[in-house]
């Protein structure tokens, strides 16, 4: 396994392994067998960084969430787990009843929501201080400031460590992270995002946003992280649900002009590397000139096993630009 070091702060800056567990649907539809012989694959392996959030995974029987911290909570009292793993979580888009969504009633981002649901989130996990603590989605009906501050008191208490965005548009991450330096507060320093190797269309809606430009890291939030390269980028969804290795699975949001020849061009460097097609993709994003975190859920020990074996493969400058140029 490789490593990084994420935010810059001695108090709260955290190394984590550059392949990130994502724990979505882990206590729903992925059992707590499979589970636990996922994450504790993962930890053999030199993982270090688990992802989950509060909702996760409202949908799958029409609750508030809750469930994959709470097997996460149970794994990591049964395995005797400290600090050694990162712990990352995220609030605001937790439905406010039963039956309902992210989308028409979510708990959203005010003071009192924080620290709340940050709190929840602390005793489902079973932990002192969540490590990660990433602002969900936006929320419009709340100042940005009354949001910084709420986020800025729960580190300045120490039950939160490093703060993060998910799914906002880049001038929202951006006001938020002035106003936290004019306060002299800490701000966003992880960004969790879609990305991967194929770009999906903006003109088609997302579960996110009906207008199809946020929540995936295109042209103005990839210029953001150029600039900003203190940030680091979290990329979720990298492999497109198994859509690589089944292009069949694509659908309307990847139909663009360039997808058949992206998708040729990863064909042809996953053979002349030996490498899957997964692998490359992952690769693709660790080594990327914005490079990324990715963030992987897997339903089997085989498909972890799969993507670890993309920690350690070097694409040559000259496969990467033939990647790069496919269009």
């Amino acid at each position: 396994m490789r490593y990084r070091t994420i935010g810059t702060d001695p108090a709260t800056r955290r190394e984590v392994s550059v392949l990130s567990l994502g724990a979505m649907l882990f206590g729903t539809a992925t059992d707590e067998a499979t589970s636990y012989a996922i994450l504790d694959r993962y930890v053999e392996a030199g993982g270090t960084f688990v992802d989950t959030s509060d909702n996760y995974a409202f949908w799958e029987n029409g609750g508030q969430g809750g469930e994959s911290e709470e097997l996460l909570g149970r794994w990591r009292r049964s395995r005797g787990i400290g600090d050694e793993i990162v712990f990352a979580t995220k609030l605001g888009a937790r439905p406010l009843a039963p039956g309902t969504s992210f989308l028409d009633n979510p708990e959203g981002l005010s003071a009192k929501v924080i620290r709340e649901s940050a709190e929840r989130s602390r005793e489902r996990l079973g932990v002192d201080r969540i490590d990660l603590l990433y602002a969900h989605l936006e929320d419009r009906t709340v100042p940005v400031r009354e949001t910084v501050e709420g986020f800025a008191e729960l580190v300045a208490e120490g039950t939160v460590g490093l703060l993060g965005a998910s799914n906002h548009r880049a001038w929202r991450v951006e006001r938020a992270r002035a106003i936290a330096a004019a306060a002299g507060l800490p701000g966003y320093e992880v960004l969790q995002y879609h990305r991967s190797y194929l770009p999906p269309r903006v003109d088609v809606p997302s579960a996110l946003d009906p207008d199809g430009d946020v929540g995936w890291v295109g042209p103005d939030l990839a210029s953001y992280l150029r600039a900003e390269p203190q940030l680091t980028l979290v990329a979720y969804s990298p492999l497109l649900r198994g859509a690589y290795a089944k292009p069949e699975r694509l659908g309307d949001a990847y139909a663009l002009p360039g997808t058949p020849a992206r998708l040729a061009a990863l064909g042809a460097v996953a053979a002349e590397t030996g490498a899957t097609v997964n692998q490359v993709v992952l690769a693709w994003l660790l080594g990327g000139d914005v490079p990324a975190i990715p963030l992987v859920g897997f339903s089997s020990v085989a498909q972890l096993d799969e993507a670890l074996g993309a920690v350690d493969l070097e694409l040559t400058a000259e496969q990467r630009a033939r990647l790069d140029a496919a269009h």
